[in-house]
């Protein structure tokens, strides 16, 4: 038959065939696990580069991959974990976000109906450099839609991650709230320099906080990580500080817990999405009703397991990986006992082994192809 003119999507990603919240559910349960809004790009990634681009100069790839980016890594995150998770985003018209929406929906089983194709509005695109374990970026888009990307009213979900803006409110959070979903939030580098915990009033409504060591330090007026946390639990249930190569921090004020995990030693080849991989992981815990250093060690890993791959979404591992990780580590000789015994809780969670080799060498799509309807 005829081509069909659209751009399709090959490879191995569904939604995940293991859901970690099974014994849970009933039937008066919101229809989502998760729901988020945010702007989708295009990544595309050239990797294998020796060093970074020199001005004046050509550089060659050795590798290549294209995939939806931007709030996409974290939706795809929590998708590969078995999260009925739900997007609300603008795509542009075009082949790109073409490309992007039915990546996340067809490759990934994630719920796009809150979201919208906007006519003639160019998708956002980000092309990102991997080379010695750091990356270099460049983006482009135009101004976004109106109101782009969340809709007036947010489908009813156990929870929602939001990314709080210094000075700004963002309406269906609070309606989120209201609804019963448990509110995730993180936040970005304030680049009014104010680092005022008054100016993220949306804060209220989290029951999470989970930004970075320089973060918390900085709108805490503290010193220490580990202090930080506990002066953001003032403001906020939960508070999860991560400490970059050294792990993560964390306080829960209603139980009286503290957890401190140190990160997993791994070769990192890009870090692009390891904090948004962090958050789902935590996420994921969380509605499972782990304890809080289960929870915290859980996002630490998959963190680890993600930055060993390229790519933002494309890097987000699932259960196939979690659960090869946890059965070849153990038999490696050598190993120190209490570093098992922390992540010993997955034994009785990771789904039976699948058979797939370990490290799984992910299929990298990339836009171009067409094929036969």
């Amino acid at each position: 038959m005829a081509s069909t003119g659209k751009v399709r999507v090959e490879g191995p990603y569904c939604s995940s065939p293991f859901d970690p919240l099974a014994g849970l559910r009933a039937p008066d349960d919101p229809p989502w696990d998760v729901y988020l809004t945010g702007t989708v790009f295009l990544d595309i990634v050239f990797t294998g580069l020796d060093t970074a681009p020199v001005r004046g100069t050509e550089s060659w790839a050795r590798g290549m991959g294209s995939s939806p980016g931007g709030v996409a890594n974290m939706a795809t995150a929590l998708a590969r974990l078995g999260l009925r998770t739900s997007l609300a985003a603008a795509f542009g018209d075009d082949h790109y976000g073409e490309y992007c929406w039915d990546t996340l929906e067809q490759g990934e089983g994630i719920d796009l109906s809150p979201s919208r194709t906007v006519p003639g509005w160019h998708s956002p695109v980000t092309v990102s450099m991997a080379y010695e374990g750091e990356r270099t970026m460049v983006s482009h888009g135009h101004e976004p839609p109106p109101d782009e990307p969340a809709p007036d009213c947010p489908p009813r979900a156990r929870a929602a991650v939001a990314s709080l803006t210094p000075g700004r409110t963002a309406s269906w959070i609070a309606q989120a709230a209201r609804k019963g979903a448990r509110i995730f939030g993180d936040v970005g580098w304030d680049d009014s320099g104010e680092w005022d915990l008054a100016r993220l009033p949306d804060l209220r409504y989290c029951e999470a906080f989970l930004p970075n060591a320089q973060e918390a330090m900085r709108y805490t007026g503290t010193d220490c990580p580990r202090a930080a946390a506990r002066a953001l639990t003032d403001h906020v249930p939960v508070a999860v500080v991560t400490l970059g190569a050294e792990g993560a921090y964390a306080v829960d004020r209603r139980t009286g817990e503290t957890a401190s995990v140190p990160a997993i030693e791994v070769e990192a080849l890009d870090p692009t999405g390891a904090g948004d991989v962090f958050v789902a992981g935590f996420v994921t815990g969380t509605l499972a009703g782990w304890p809080l250093a289960d929870r915290l060690a859980f996002a630490g890993l998959t963190a680890a397991l993600s930055v060993q791959e390229f790519g933002g979404s494309l890097s987000a591992p699932g259960w196939t990986e979690i659960g090869a990780w946890w059965r070849r580590v153990q038999s490696v000789e050598g190993q120190d006992p209490s570093a098992l015994r922390r992540y010993g809780f997955l034994a009785g969670v990771v789904p039976p082994e699948s058979g797939r080799p370990w490290p799984l060498r992910r299929a990298v799509p990339t836009i171009g192809f067409r094929r036969s309807a």
